[in-house]
């Protein structure tokens, strides 16, 4: 956690703390307050540093983790976009053999883990005075980051407008701490980070997906097409995958049915069986997070560099997420077509982040 301490201490710092209902209003709760968060680079869910300082059978044969599995049997195909810079060049990769979720891991799921092992996640652990010099100890608060969708249209160059810090944010309370999951068993785990999500995958006897394996699972055969299912955004007029419909980020028209997450299998499975496999929520891989890693990435099975870095933000660790959320939209993030990359500080959780766990297949 040390890399991140200069972009959390200036979350922790943020000079204000307002009051806000539009977070609350999503679930039907009262109003709460929220710390805002600083500035960082457009489609991406901030680190927690930074939003605290500025404000053999497809099932499983363990029964932790309790979830149905497909085997996806390994090929080659074509890596990438051309549309993304991070994501060039298109280059081939082959994968072998593996067992995938059907689906991302649920919050019914999760609690089993958290019922089973006492874990306990990095969004509801106390935070530590001397990892954060300089901010006040007054909000050094366990919280997380919830989208906040303003009231009236604003500047998609100054991300602080939607996201916010909210003390007392965890998976059990994923908008805020009047919140709750009454009803949401089905729904995708959120405010899980990377750290979290390795150890349910640890307990359920399984692991994160690489990226390539990830990305192999989701095209699911389908060959250069803009989007993972193909080439239309509304296959005969209909949404296959839940995300931004509207004005981003002040008028979501939740024109798919959902304005934050959806249940798994809501919408159709992809030709290798798989769910959500786009929008819905980020899906942490395991891979480190490099822009240039696909300039000397390996063809055969493939497992993310040796260290990380992002420009935007050196010394930071982070590592790859993929498939887009809820939350992306063609006015402000295109990160749920095919070959794009999402990438996420380690600790970092949100409303919009979870995963889903694979296993390799002899």
């Amino acid at each position: 956690m040390k890399q991140t301490l200069p972009i959390l201490a200036l979350l922790l710092a943020s000079p204000f703390i307002q009051k806000n209902e539009l977070v609350d209003n999503v679930m039907g709760v009262e109003p709460q307050k929220a710390i805002t968060f600083g500035e960082g680079p457009l489609c991406r869910i901030p680190t927690r540093a930074a939003v605290i300082r500025s404000g053999s059978s497809p099932t499983s044969n363990d029964s932790r983790g309790n979830a149905e599995m497909v085997l996806i049997k390994g090929g080659s195909f074509s890596m990438g976009a051309a549309e993304f810079v991070d994501a060039r060049p298109i280059h081939a990769v082959r994968v072998n053999n593996f067992w995938m979720d059907k689906h991302e891991v649920t919050n019914a799921q999760f609690a089993q883990f958290v019922k089973a092992t006492g874990y306990v996640t990095v969004a509801e652990r106390p935070l530590n005075p001397a990892d954060y010099p300089g901010v006040p100890v007054d909000k050094l608060v366990p919280g997380s980051a919830v989208f906040t969708p303003p009231a009236r249209p604003v500047s998609l160059q100054n991300p602080l407008q939607w996201w916010q810090y909210v003390a007392g944010t965890n998976w059990r309370h994923p908008l805020g701490p009047r919140s709750s999951l009454v009803g949401r068993d089905n729904d995708p785990v959120v405010q899980v980070c990377y750290e979290d999500a390795v150890a349910y995958a640890r307990w359920a006897g399984k692991r994160l997906p690489t990226e390539a394996e990830w990305e192999y699972a989701a095209r699911a055969g389908h060959k250069g097409t803009k989007y993972y299912w193909g080439s239309e955004l509304k296959p005969q007029g209909k949404w296959v995958t839940n995300i931004f419909q509207g004005n981003f980020p002040n008028a979501n028209t939740a024109e798919d049915g959902f304005r934050t997450t959806a249940p798994v299998q809501t919408f159709p499975a992809n030709a290798f069986g798989l769910y959500d496999m786009e929008g819905n929520v980020w899906e942490w891989c395991s891979d480190l997070y490099r822009p240039d890693y696909y300039q000397k990435s390996p063809a055969n099975n493939p497992k993310g560099p040796s260290d990380s870095y992002d420009p935007e933000e050196p010394g930071t660790i982070k590592h790859v997420q993929r498939g887009g959320s809820f939350l992306c939209s063609d006015q402000y993030c295109v990160r749920y077509q095919a070959g794009s990359r999402g990438k996420g500080e380690t600790s970092s959780a949100s409303n919009n982040l979870g995963f889903r766990c694979v296993r390799s297949a002899q």
